[in-house]
């Protein structure tokens, strides 16, 4: 049976707070059975912080630089969200490479948003790499986060056509709206108990996702 106490969520980020944006608002249409209980970011300078705080979330700065190894900076973090007795960790932008001091203790309660058509094109610099192969498309992919980078199972995945006149910054823009519909969408189904992690990858409602993730459509729920 499902619980009925809202979940918590942190939500990591290190820039602008776009998506995160996107679940403050899917949290105040009731669109999610959560409450966000920490921001917590890598830059202390991120205006994703102000955002945060503008809507009355609790927030924590943490900074990399102050930690000798990637995996002195993940215990932190381990921390605070056990602090906050946190039940489900949203990447939202958040630019670190994580260690096994995160990604095991929230294993199957970890997600990032990636922006390309995994498995294409993980790490940096994806639009431009999508416009220099000439692909006719790009897009954006939930997926479970597991210790291979942006390797961990697709959920869910949407498709955005690629123009003549693009360029990266005109892509990405366009990518970015797409985003802010298709994580909430992502994150309600595990809070409903319908997505999962097992040992042989992601299932909704106990059937396989293929191995791109579902495929976004306007109708889906």
């Amino acid at each position: 049976m499902i619980s009925q106490v809202p979940a918590r969520l942190a939500i990591l980020i290190s820039g602008h707070g776009t998506n995160l944006q996107a679940f403050i608002d899917a949290c105040a249409r009731g669109e999610l059975a959560a409450q966000i209980g920490i921001v917590i970011s890598n830059n202390p300078e991120a205006a994703g912080l102000q955002r945060a705080e503008s809507a009355g979330l609790a927030t924590r700065a943490i900074d990399h630089r102050n930690f000798a190894t990637r995996e002195e900076f993940d215990q932190a973090l381990v921390n605070e969200l056990h602090a906050f007795s946190i039940d489900l960790v949203v990447l939202a932008g958040f630019m670190r490479i994580l260690t096994p001091v995160l990604v095991e203790p929230f294993v199957g309660r970890l997600f990032n948003i990636h922006p390309s058509l995994l498995p294409k094109y993980p790490g940096m610099h994806t639009h431009q790499r999508a416009l220099d192969a000439g692909d006719a498309e790009a897009g954006a992919t939930v997926h479970f986060v597991t210790q291979e980078l942006d390797g961990g199972p697709p959920v869910l995945q949407c498709r955005v056509p690629i123009l003549n006149d693009d360029t990266a910054e005109s892509l990405a823009a366009r990518v970015s709206l797409k985003e802010h519909t298709l994580y909430p969408i992502a994150v309600r189904w595990y809070l409903q108990g319908r997505l999962q992690l097992t040992g042989e990858g992601a299932t909704l409602d106990g059937h396989a996702i293929p191995a791109n993730g579902i495929q976004y459509t306007a109708d889906l729920r």
